[in-house]
Formats: structure tokens, C-alpha cells, sequence
């Protein structure tokens, strides 16, 4: 598997090979930054779809931080998906939750305003959203996006990732409508071992890269006034 892709933006442009034309007035590609940005943006590029993040915290128990209750995912409408056996088992309600998520939602607040200034976060209702990231591993925060993003009203939702473990894909049924990975090692030891460039993607990158995004919509069209500056109070 070693160095299959050159780099993110290679593996992007195979994704986007794979995927197909895409239909701008019915697609959003959504990117897990940082990683999954440049990927990302590759696919919304070869169609002029419009490009969004799609931001989440993992929501930990106090005192271990590792072991997740569920996640924070933003958007028009923040979501939470609730881990329930891990908050049945500690005792926790669903508004411990939601309380708890209010450190995690001001953090998605603050590197949506680093990332994508002035823009509110693109409404996927009627929308086919392609969840992109740079490949899988585990896949929680992945599956915490996709869910999301259904009880946001999208009508399709599609996971799109370069890479990940054998037979990992398959456990994407409930959450997506369709998955498309360009290579599913036996042997896999990390995302990174199948790139030849994986360096750490910065943060200006990312907001750049989402910035030429915005500049491909078309005056007049819905996702134009969708990325349109917010008013600030």
C-alpha cells in the first residue's frame, strides 16, 4: 500500500475520476479538515460543486477525555449523536450532554470563523452531500458526520475517502447511501502509509483552498447566497 497516492490532491483527483460529473445545484462536497481538504476540494473542482467543511468534536467524559459520549457536528443546525451504551453504562442524560457540548460547539464556532470568515456553513437540506476525508482509520468522526448531516435533511449521503481497511466500508450501511474508496488494503497501518506526501496540511491552506472554492459559484444561484457574508450583530 506504501505511497499509492503522490499526495492528497492526487488521491482527490482519482476520487473525483471515480465519482463522476457532479450536478452543482444538487451537491455539496463537504471536507474533514484538515486532512480531507485537499482531497476534497479536487472533487468540488472538477465539477465547480461548492465546498464546506463539516466540523466534529468528539464530546468526552470529564477526566477521560479519550472515551467519547458522543460527538458535536455543526451546520445550519449543530447535531449531536450520543454514544448510548457509553452514556448509559456512566450515567450520563442527554442534557449532560448537550451541557458538555457547549465547550465542543464554541471550538467548531471558533475554526469555522478561522477557516471560512464571514460565511455561514452551507444548508445540505435536498442536497447530496459527499463526505470527504483524507482516508479511515477507525471512522467515528466520519460516521458522526453522516449522521448528522441525514437528520439535516440531505437526501443522499455519500462517504468518498482514498483509503481504508479492508472491510471497513461495509460498516458505513446505516449511515451512508453509497461509499467509494479507491483502495482497501489487508495490510494497513495507517491513512498515511498510502501516500508519498502526507505533511501535515496548515491551516492556511485550508482556508485558502476554501476560499477559491466560494469564487466558483455562479451570481444568482441559491449556493451563492447560501455562502453570501454574514451579517454580524
Amino acid at each position: 500500500m506504501t505511497g499509492r497516492f503522490a499526495d492528497r490532491a492526487a488521491a482527490g483527483r482519482a476520487l473525483a475520476e471515480r465519482l463522476g460529473p457532479l450536478d452543482p445545484a444538487t451537491t455539496i462536497v463537504l471536507a474533514l479538515p484538515r486532512g480531507g481538504v485537499p482531497v476534497a476540494f479536487e472533487i468540488a473542482r472538477a465539477s465547480r460543486a461548492p465546498l464546506d467543511l463539516v466540523l466534529v468534536r468528539k464530546i468526552g467524559v470529564p477526566g477521560q477525555r479519550e472515551l467519547a459520549l458522543g460527538a458535536v457536528v455543526d451546520g445550519a443546525d449543530p447535531v449531536i449523536a450520543v454514544n448510548e451504551k457509553i452514556a448509559r453504562s456512566l450515567g450520563y442524560s442527554e442534557a449532560d450532554i448537550v451541557a458538555l457540548a457547549k465547550t465542543e460547539l464554541e471550538e467548531i464556532g471558533r475554526r469555522r470563523d478561522l477557516f471560512t470568515p464571514g460565511r455561514a456553513p452551507l444548508s445540505v437540506a435536498g442536497k447530496t452531500a459527499i463526505v470527504v476525508d483524507d482516508g479511515i482509520a477507525t471512522g467515528a468522526t466520519a460516521r458522526a458526520a453522516l449522521k448528522a448531516l441525514k437528520r439535516s435533511g440531505a437526501s443522499k449521503v455519500i462517504l468518498a475517502v482514498p483509503v481504508a481497511p479492508l472491510g471497513v466500508m461495509e460498516s458505513f450501511a446505516e449511515e451512508a447511501d453509497e461509499t467509494v474508496c479507491l483502495a482497501e488494503p489487508k495490510s494497513f497501518h495507517s491513512v498515511g502509509g498510502a501516500y508519498k506526501d502526507f505533511a501535515q496540511v496548515s491551516d492556511a491552506t485550508v482556508t485558502a483552498l476554501l476560499a477559491e472554492a466560494a469564487g466558483w459559484v455562479v451570481p444568482g444561484d441559491p449556493q451563492a447566497r447560501a455562502q453570501a457574508p454574514m451579517k454580524r450583530g
